[in-house]
């Protein structure tokens, strides 16, 4: 079988308060596959934001471990983790987080230039990006200027313009209408298909949780397929 292209073993997640310690995750088990869409869905203050955070190493677990491509990631330098985080993740949050004075094009074309590649190799990529977002005549225009949509479609190219093999999303969806949000979750359906990149998506849209391969539920710490009866098994 092939190696998982992501997996937790025993993911725990607790915060420290006033009043002692709160366990948000407890011994989650998550496995993605190359090229798998999954959607996490639960009530708010679950953890879903927690655990996409510990899955992109923006946040370390209290116990547990998370392997890429079967390499513990968390045993990687600071140095490494950063470098791991730029070129094998993209991602992409409800609130964009573009810089408004740079264009769309500089703001695509960011990832790869703090990564060290040439400004003619970012600027080839970007402009290829973009224009898979359909937003090729919005090259020169300063973000801050853009629709909703279209800064979110500005937020994914940025994403995915060194070509990550996996996506962590967190409710992008979450600030656009439905019509626009629609619009954003076939976007990332159609890259899913065209790049074979995975899609882990933390999500209130019942209907973009729906159009994904799988969809979780996070409650009680754990993960659940999404249908089966509620249980304290954390394994996914």
């Amino acid at each position: 079988m092939a190696e998982a292209l992501l997996e937790t073993r025993g993911l725990e997640k607790e915060f420290t308060t006033g009043d002692g310690s709160i366990a948000v995750l407890r011994g989650v088990g998550l496995t993605v596959e190359r090229g798998e869409c999954i959607a996490i869905v639960g009530q708010s203050g679950v953890g879903k934001s927690t655990l996409l955070h510990v899955l992109g190493t923006l946040d370390r677990p209290t116990r547990g471990t998370v392997y890429f491509e079967g390499e513990d990631v968390f045993e990687k330098s600071p140095e490494e983790l950063a470098r791991f985080r730029n070129e094998s993740l993209g991602f992409v949050f409800q609130f964009h987080h573009l810089l408004p004075e740079f264009t769309a094009l500089e703001n695509v074309m960011m990832p790869g230039l703090l990564g060290g590649l040439s400004a003619t190799d970012m600027t080839a990529r970007a402009k290829a990006i973009l224009d898979d977002v359909d937003l090729s005549h919005r090259l020169t225009h300063p973000v801050g200027k853009l629709s909703g949509g279209e800064r979110q479609r500005v937020a994914v190219a940025r994403a995915l313009v060194l070509d990550p093999p996996l996506l962590l999303a967190d409710e992008p969806t979450g600030n656009l209408d439905p019509e626009t949000g629609e619009l954003v979750g076939d976007l990332l359906l159609k890259l899913n298909q065209v790049r074979s990149t995975a899609l882990v998506i933390v999500t209130h849209n019942e209907v973009l949780a729906d159009r994904m391969g799988r969809s979780l539920v996070l409650e009680q710490g754990g993960l659940r397929p999404a249908g089966a009866p509620t249980n304290t098994s954390n394994s996914d």
